[in-house]
């Protein structure tokens, strides 16, 4: 294995490591900068509030995007595990 396989690797493995985690990241801080909006213009301070709204929104955008995640890294491992014998030489 030389050192381009490796580099080629770990750049693809990034690729799909932002791609898949995007989504969830995404909506995680825009939910959380609107909940940090209205408490500043509301000045609840609770923190729950800024919590649960959070977890949902995480759990409602696993839900829709999940299979979409899913294939991606599915397809990355096939790739991975079908191009063995190149890494060799």
């Amino acid at each position: 294995m030389t050192q381009d396989t490796v580099i080629y690797l770990a750049r693809e493995a990034l690729s799909v490591l932002l791609l898949v985690s995007a989504p969830i990241l995404g909506i995680g801080m825009a939910v959380g900068l609107l909940i940090s909006i209205f408490q500043a213009t509301t000045q609840i301070q609770e923190q729950s509030l800024n919590f649960v709204p959070k977890i949902l929104a995480v759990v409602a955008v696993l839900l829709f995007f999940g299979p979409w995640m899913l294939g991606i890294m599915v397809n990355f491992t096939e790739t991975l595990i079908r191009d063995i014998p190149h890494f060799i030489y």
